[in-house]
């Protein structure tokens, strides 16, 4: 069932009946007189007239489901493509069926069609993990595209678009992982693949360099990417993903740590972009990680655990289950029981002499983040206030960091040490002023990620990237610091 409405006034100018499942696709013919075309699960071409549309007949001509539609540009030729591997086209303005081709050309169903601007040609993508490009008069095929090594789920091609207004011959396709191939027609390996995340992000990084050059992103299904800031583009890291959710992304050394809800940490080696080495496997489930002075620091629901090139130095019981953990130096801090932040001592060997216990008077800690010379500690609570510690005397340096409404889930320093930026489940990104005159003062980036921030890094140039549960990545320019 639907309707079809005008984009200006969003009348209704016509109802979509004969079927009886789904509907999958809608085809419109672009010219007078008006014609449309639906497609469903139920095997049919349901044709109609308008405006307002009418049904005026169905077929069926494919055996199974019909998956995709489309007319032609000049709307003399509508094609239809389904689960039966086959192309079918019809006269664009009667819907009378002209032929059937492709039989025996694709191997699995054909899920989309997309023609050239001229008419002349199509493309196809299938789940047999190809494009083709058709000519439509001969019915035959011009030249195909296979993705992928044998069997490959992940690369069953399930969209394909040829832009109009170009000479290049461009097609893009996407496939079931979501990625955005560029082909050129008479080129036989794709100009460019676009990558990146289809789940909510819950984890974001800069560098190991601290410079912020390049971003690590981890997420809610276990894939991890590496940005390139320049030029916007994301490559998934090779060996491997997390088979769960990506909890925290941490670097130090050239190295990127990602701890995930499979019970591991797998190791990134930052120049190559790929996961190197067996992942460290975990004795609980991780709920942070923080590396410093070449040593991951991981709390888990019961301990916190300290490795050094992938070996366990040392684990350290703990009587309460933490929520979060940031390292600078020697200095570990966790978030614990009682609305409070643990503050530990590590030596070389990774054993932990507790300092100090620093009271969050309203609400759990979910988020910290020692300043990049370690002078300052950010401690995010639950109810979307921030605490910033001096850590020479561990004395309240600012308490007035409370314009969140909800979890603070992410807090990052930039380089002066002067200003922090906060993320949170209220999708606002917020930048704060250490300095006591200021410290009421904020700039604000409202729903900045409409399912809650989850991540944030300052970069290079001194912009800030954040992500969040939309699965996007935002680069922001820091105007007016007060």
């Amino acid at each position: 069932f639907g309707r079809c409405i005008t984009a200006d006034s969003g009348n209704s100018v016509g109802e979509i009946i004969g079927h009886s499942k789904t509907v999958n696709a809608v085809a419109m013919k672009p010219q007078r007189p008006f014609r449309a075309a639906t497609v469903g699960d139920d095997g049919n071409m349901v044709f109609y007239h308008g405006a307002p549309y009418k049904f005026n007949e169905k077929s069926a001509l494919h055996k199974g489901f019909v998956l995709g539609a489309s007319y032609s540009p000049d709307g003399a030729t509508l094609a239809t493509v389904g689960a039966d591997k086959r192309i079918q086209l019809y006269d664009g303005k009667t819907g009378e069926p002209i032929k059937q081709i492709g039989q025996g050309e694709h191997t699995g169903s054909i899920f989309a069609l997309s023609w050239s601007e001229d008419g002349k040609k199509f493309a196809t993508a299938s789940a047999d993990q190809t494009i083709k490009l058709w000519e439509v008069d001969s019915g035959s095929v011009i030249q195909t595209w296979k993705f992928g090594d044998g069997l490959s789920i992940r690369d069953q091609q399930m969209g394909v678009v040829i832009p109009h207004g170009r000479t290049d011959g461009l097609i893009i396709s996407v496939n079931l992982d979501g990625e955005l191939i560029y082909l050129n027609e008479g080129k036989d390996e794709p100009v460019k693949i676009l990558q990146g995340h289809q789940k909510s992000i819950t984890a974001l990084t800069g560098s190991s360099d601290g410079k912020g050059s390049a971003l690590w992103t981890g997420s809610f299904d276990g894939r991890v990417c590496c940005w390139n800031i320049k030029t916007g583009t994301a490559s998934v890291v090779d060996g491997g993903s997390h088979t769960n959710q990506v909890v925290q992304i941490t670097g130090v050394a050239g190295k990127i740590y990602t701890a995930g809800w499979d019970d591991t940490v797998k190791i990134a080696d930052e120049s190559a972009g790929t996961f190197v080495g067996e992942p460290i496997s975990l004795a609980a489930q991780p709920k942070g990680a923080s590396a410093s002075d070449g040593v991951l620091y991981v709390a888990t629901v019961s301990s916190i655990a300290a490795y050094s090139d992938g070996k366990l130095l040392k684990e350290t019981a703990v009587s309460y289950a933490p929520t979060s953990i940031a390292a600078s130096g020697s200095l570990v801090a966790v978030g614990a029981d009682k609305n409070s932040v643990k503050v530990y001592k590590a030596s070389s060997g990774g054993s932990l002499e507790e300092l100090q216990t620093l009271t969050n008077p309203t609400g759990t800690i979910s988020a910290l983040a020692f300043s990049k010379d370690g002078s300052h500690l950010g401690a995010g609570n639950s109810v979307g206030k921030i605490y910033a510690y001096n850590t020479a005397t561990w004395e309240v340096a600012s308490d007035r960091w409370s314009a969140h409404t909800a979890r603070v889930t992410c807090i990052a320093w930039d380089d002066t040490g002067a200003y922090a930026a906060s993320g949170s489940l209220d999708t606002n990104v917020f930048v704060w002023c250490l300095e006591k005159r200021n410290q009421g003062k904020r700039i604000k980036a409202a729903n900045a990620h409409k399912d809650g921030v989850n991540g944030i890094s300052w970069i290079e140039g001194g912009q800030i990237a954040s992500a969040g549960g939309d699965a996007n990545v935002k680069i922001w320019d820091v105007k007016s610091l007060p």
